[in-house]
Parts: C-alpha cells; structure tokens; sequence
C-alpha cells in the first residue's frame, strides 16, 4: 500500500487535473500487475511479438503511436525507441512510475501525451465521434498500435454512467467500439490492433462460471495470433475462481462489422 501512494502522491503532481481522477485506476492496475507479473508474462511475450514482427517488415520508421500505452507492458517500448525516431504514448494517465522506468532507460524519444481515446463525450451527446482524429496532425506517421484499450473504453464508460446512476445503453457502449475501429481503418498508416475479445469465469473444476463478449457484438477481420490471456488468476479475484481473457492481434484491421439481424 505504501508504494500504491507513493506513485499516486506522485502521479498527482505530473498530471493534468482534468485526467487525476483516473489516477486511481491506473494505480491499481499498476499493483495488480506486479502481483500477476508471472502469470501475466506469455500475454506480454505475446503482445511484444506481434508488435516486434510488423515493425520488422517495414522499411520507413519514423514515429509510431501507442494508444492505451499504459503500464508500458503491452508493448516493447526499447525496441519501438530503438527502431523509431519518435515514440508517442497516448493515455489517460502516466504514472509516476512510468516516467521514472522511461527515464532510467535513457528512452528520450518518447512523447507523453494525455488524452481520452473513448469519444464517450460526443456519443453521449449524440455527436458523430472521431476519437482517433487527432493522429491525422501527427507528421510522418508510419505505425499506430491499439494496446489492449479497446475494450476497456467501453467498460470505463459504463462505471462512469452507473456511478452517476444514468441509464446505460449497450447501444452506445458498442458505438465506442465502433468509433474506434473506424478509426484506425481511416488512417494512411500501419496499424495493428491488440485487443482481448471475450472473457470466461472459470472454477478450479474448469466449470465456466461466465462467459462476456468484450467487443458487445463487433466481429474483427481474422487475426495474426491469438492467446489466452489469465487477467486474474486463482486468488486474484476469488480463491476458486480465475479469469481468463482472449486476446487477438489484427494487422491493418478495417471497420468492425457486425451479424446481420434476422
């Protein structure tokens, strides 16, 4: 608990007061990733090298843009340092901790930037959502890697509503979904999507206790990998339960479709 409010004494400081109040989540996450560090490291290897195969067959490396950057676990921040002039990291929050690893790494081609990939505002108001349009400003642009953010916008969305006690539709959950496909298939860059899809609940018997779809229903172009990813593990979240996360990596993926209605 001690270094959990170290990093948020110290996060709070470095970060913009419009994104603090998502610096306790970050924390979190933070802590959770440091228990789960052994179970979680063949989802990271996984994740480090669907990003590390693309990055090698493309000959023009100029500046690549990590969205959800995070933790910096999904994604092999020194190589894309070493293999790009310029790295953006774009996120809600940066911890502390972050900026400290970035610099004790000596990684000084990396841009912080803080931002709300969601597009929550605009769809809450009935607005056309372009979450993503931003990187159309970002000179010499040749990568951009969704690290494991995709589903979790809409999960942050429906927390945000049920804590104001609003009414929540899946309609406009799956359009952030949608928004942010949208958005990477209109870009003139490289893109490569890693998201988890679904997620199962399962007992010690390997009972499913629970099964979700993550994407609320958007079907993705057929992956380049797929992996199982253990977000808690036995006694993370329960004694008896674990909960085990599908992860796809998607290259160039175009818009999300969906099943026709019958």
């Amino acid at each position: 608990m001690i270094l959990e409010a170290l990093n948020y004494a110290a996060s709070a400081a470095l970060t913009p007061a419009s994104f603090r109040p998502f610096i306790g989540g970050s924390v979190r996450l933070w802590a959770r990733a440091r228990r789960c560090a052994k179970a979680w490291a063949p989802h990271e290897a996984q994740c480090h090298a669907a990003v590390e195969a693309m990055v090698a067959e493309m000959k023009q490396r100029r500046t690549v843009v990590v969205l959800g950057s995070g933790l910096l676990r999904d994604v092999p921040v020194k190589a894309l340092s070493r293999a790009f002039d310029t790295v953006v990291l774009v996120d809600l929050v940066h911890l502390a901790s972050i900026r400290a690893w970035l610099a004790l790494n000596g990684i000084r081609n990396a841009k912080l930037i803080s931002r709300d990939l969601s597009g929550a505002q605009a769809i809450l108001a009935g607005l056309p959502a372009e979450p993503l349009a931003f990187l159309r400003q970002v000179p010499a642009l040749d990568l951009v890697i969704s690290a494991n953010i995709l589903s979790q916008m809409p999960i942050g969305l429906r927390r945000s509503l049920e804590g104001q006690g609003r009414p929540i539709e899946e309609a406009t959950l799956s359009r952030i979904v949608d928004a942010h496909l949208e958005g990477l298939a209109s870009l003139p860059c490289r893109r490569l999507l890693l998201t988890d899809c679904d997620y199962t609940v399962r007992d010690r018997a390997g009972t499913v206790v629970e099964t979700a779809d993550l994407l609320l229903g958007n079907t993705l172009p057929p992956e380049e990998a797929e992996w199982i990813w253990p977000v808690a593990p036995f006694g993370e979240e329960g004694r008896d339960i674990e909960i085990l996360h599908r992860v796809v990596a998607v290259r160039d993926p175009g818009a999300g479709t969906r099943p026709a209605v019958r």
